[in-house]
C-alpha cells in the first residue's frame, strides 16, 4: 500500500472544484475520503446527489510531480458504490439470440468449428442420410453432425411438437397412425415426421410420431346432433266436457234441427 501523499490528501477544495465543474448542474455531496494510488497520486470520493445515479459516488484523482508544490486534477470519473444499480453483465450476441429472433434480411452466420455441423465425407455411419454420400465437392459443404441431429431431435421432441404438449394429451391418436403424417428422410425418420393436415395447428411443421392432436385422419365423427320428432296427434281419443245451461242445450237443438 504506497503512503499518502500529505499535499494531495489535502487537496479536498481543488478536487471539489473538479468534481462540481463535471457533475454540473447537478450539486455534489459531501467528501466521503480518499485512498492513495500510488506515489503522490491520492483519489478523493465525493457523494453523488443525482437521483439518476443513486448510490454512485465522484471520484477525483490528484498528483504532483516530484519535488513539485502544485497539485493538479488527473481525471475525474463517476464510480458505481456498494449499493448501485448497475447494467447486467454484458452477454455476446450470438448467446442472446433466440429462435425467433432472425427477421428478413439478417444475417446468421455460422461457426468454423460450430459442433452441430460436420463435413458430409464424415458422415459415413450406417444411418447417416444419403446425402452424404455424394455431397463431397458436389452439394453441401457441411451436413448435420451426430451432435448436432441430437440437439435437434431433443429439442423438437420437448417441444410444441413432441408428446407432452397440452394438444397432444387430449388427442384421440397419435401422429404415427395419422394419414396426415409424412416422415423425415434419415435418421431422423425414426421418431419424426412433418404434418400435412392444413386444418391442423401443426401443419407443416415437424411433429414427433407420439405427437396428436383433434384433426387425426382416423379420429371418429361426433354424432348428429338429434333433432325432435314432429308432435303426433291423438285423433282416438276424446275428451269428456261437462254439460252446460239452457243456451247450450238450445244451440245443440238449433243444431240437430229441432226448434
Amino acid at each position: 500500500m504506497p503512503a499518502v501523499d500529505t499535499a494531495c490528501a489535502e487537496a479536498v477544495d481543488l478536487a471539489r472544484e473538479a468534481a462540481e465543474s463535471t457533475a454540473w448542474p447537478q450539486p455534489v455531496g459531501e467528501h466521503l475520503g480518499h485512498r492513495a494510488e500510488g506515489d503522490r497520486v491520492v483519489t478523493h470520493y465525493f457523494g453523488c446527489l443525482d437521483p439518476a445515479y443513486s448510490g454512485w459516488r465522484w471520484a477525483v484523482t490528484v498528483a504532483r510531480a516530484a519535488r513539485a508544490k502544485n497539485v493538479t486534477v488527473s481525471e475525474c470519473v463517476l464510480l458505481p458504490g456498494d449499493e448501485a444499480m448497475l447494467a447486467p453483465p454484458w452477454v455476446p450476441w450470438l448467446e442472446r439470440l433466440r429462435p425467433g429472433d432472425l427477421g428478413p434480411g439478417d444475417l446468421l452466420p455460422t461457426a468454423p468449428d460450430d459442433v452441430r455441423l460436420a463435413p458430409g465425407f464424415t458422415q459415413t455411419s450406417e444411418y447417416a442420410d444419403r446425402q452424404a454420400e455424394w455431397e463431397p465437392g458436389l452439394g453441401r459443404v457441411r451436413v448435420l453432425s451426430q451432435e448436432g441431429r441430437d440437439e435437434a431431435a431433443e429439442r423438437w421432441y420437448d417441444g410444441v411438437g413432441g408428446p407432452r404438449a397440452p394438444i397432444a394429451a387430449s388427442a384421440p391418436a397419435q401422429c404415427s397412425t395419422c394419414g396426415f403424417y409424412v416422415p423425415l428422410a434419415g435418421e431422423l425418420r425414426q421418431v419424426f415426421g412433418v404434418c400435412a393436415n392444413e386444418y391442423a395447428s401443426d401443419d407443416g411443421r415437424v411433429v414427433s410420431a407420439d405427437h396428436g392432436c383433434g384433426a387425426h385422419s382416423e379420429a371418429l365423427p361426433l354424432p348428429a346432433v338429434s333433432e325432435h320428432n314432429p308432435p303426433v296427434i291423438d285423433e282416438l281419443g276424446y275428451e269428456v266436457v261437462p254439460a252446460g245451461g239452457d243456451e247450450d242445450a238450445a244451440l245443440d237443438d238449433e243444431a240437430l234441427g229441432h226448434s
